[in-house]
């Protein structure tokens, strides 16, 4: 199971969104996390240690840049 993520990773979360989705894509890393709901567009700031416990899965990385 893949725990490490990056900015622009779509998560799987344990609990599910009201909207339905269970996928999050990581907009903003640091010592607060903000991830933003790919259902309805939501976006939540949650702390780095809450948001490693709540997450379960990386499901897809983001493209990288290499040059």
């Amino acid at each position: 199971m893949d725990k490490n993520f990056e900015l622009g990773d779509i998560v799987e979360m344990k609990k599910q969104h009201p909207c339905g989705t269970n996928e999050w894509k990581v907009i903003r890393k640091g010592a607060d996390v903000r991830i933003k709901c790919e259902g309805c567009g939501h976006s939540v700031m949650i702390p780095r240690r809450e948001f490693e416990k709540k997450m379960k899965k990386v499901l897809h990385h983001a493209p990288t840049e290499e040059q």
